[in-house]
């Protein structure tokens, strides 16, 4: 049990490091994961329907892509990341807190495991 605790601490420790800014950035992702999951597929198709030579498919694809994009919603979402990234990075593109781009990076990969 103690052993337990123990690692329960150690592992949520590093959730506390993290700047405000990526905090923000986490429960955003969350937010956008379905949206990006869905729009990663669509990539997917798209580039199959494109080397297959169905054009009719990939322009179909591509349209339901676009209306994806042009969500309001998860367009104004999309855009605060941008600058929460910019905010992340310094000048020369290197984490200002490398913790931040850790726990993004995890909750990446979670993301992108789940969506397939």
């Amino acid at each position: 049990m103690r052993v337990f605790a123990f690692t329960l601490i150690l592992f949520s420790l590093p959730v506390f490091a993290l700047t405000p800014e990526a905090k923000e950035f986490l429960e955003i992702s969350k937010q956008l994961e379905p949206v990006q999951c869905e729009k990663r597929k669509l990539r997917r198709e798209i580039v199959r329907a494109e080397v297959e030579n169905r054009a009719d498919d990939a322009r179909e694809l591509k349209k339901r892509f676009a209306e994806i994009d042009r969500e309001p919603k998860s367009a104004k979402l999309e855009k605060r990341l941008a600058v929460l990234e910019a905010r992340l990075l310094d000048s020369e593109g290197k984490a200002r807190h490398p913790e931040d781009l850790d726990a993004i990076s995890f909750q990446h990969r979670q993301a992108f495991y789940r969506c397939d």
